[in-house]
């Protein structure tokens, strides 16, 4: 597999002085395309600023991020806007669906930016494709939870982007719900999708391939695991 991702002494430091909090410290990872990465770690330990500077969002004090050859954060703020549409899938704890639009208007949301023509088509297709043919015109509240994480799934990878970035996916979801999404990320990752997750709960690292446990803003553990 060829290396996607490179991370070389990303530090992220809030505050000044006495107030100074260090995030993240000094961290070196590269992750490879068709990876399947789960980031673990209780709260604080900087699992979650470790993602948001994956998502492009959140410039770290030091360190360099490079994606595809491209020094991200040496972009303008423009670009980095342009490489969060073509590179980047979020799939957020809380799902962020618009409650007033139907599930196939969610889906075209990334749609409404991009090159792509005939966005109703498209959205329809993975949708579609997620078992959800019959709820296009649904709104939110008219799915059950699993539906409303297939919305979610679609929505990020409906632009076919090279990296999917989950933040505690099941976090707000029941059992039964998460196993199902959870299963839905290993299908994607079957078909080659890259996946970055992090979470603080080791249920949801069942099917991943690789596991990094982050602990005080650094990474202490980076282990391959046997798929299950």
């Amino acid at each position: 597999m060829s290396k996607l991702v490179s991370l070389e002494g990303i530090s992220k430091h809030y505050g000044v002085g006495e107030n100074e909090v260090i995030a993240l410290d000094k961290i070196d990872l590269s992750i490879n395309q068709g990876e399947y990465v789960a980031g673990m770690g209780p709260s604080g330990s900087g699992k979650s600023t470790l993602l948001t500077i994956l998502g492009a969002m959140n410039p770290p004090t030091t360190g360099k991020m490079i994606v595809d050859d491209i020094d991200v954060y040496g972009l303008s703020s423009e670009h980095q806007a342009d490489f969060r549409r073509e590179y980047l899938g979020f799939i957020f704890q809380q799902l962020q669906l618009l409650p007033y639009l139907t599930a196939i208007e969610n889906v075209m949301l990334p749609l409404v930016v991009s090159d792509a023509t005939d966005h109703e088509g498209k959205a329809g297709a993975v949708l579609e494709r997620l078992g959800l043919a019959k709820k296009f015109d649904r709104l939110p509240s008219e799915l059950s939870g699993g539906e409303q994480g297939r919305v979610a799934i679609a929505r990020a990878v409906v632009n076919e982007p090279p990296i999917l970035l989950a933040d505690e996916p099941t976090g707000s979801l029941d059992t039964a719900t998460g196993k199902e999404i959870l299963a839905l990320f290993s299908e994607l990752h079957n078909e080659g999708q890259t996946i970055v997750m992090v979470t603080h709960n080791a249920e949801s690292t069942r099917g991943v391939e690789r596991l990094i446990n982050i602990k005080d803003g650094q990474v202490v553990d980076d282990k391959q695991l046997k798929k299950t």
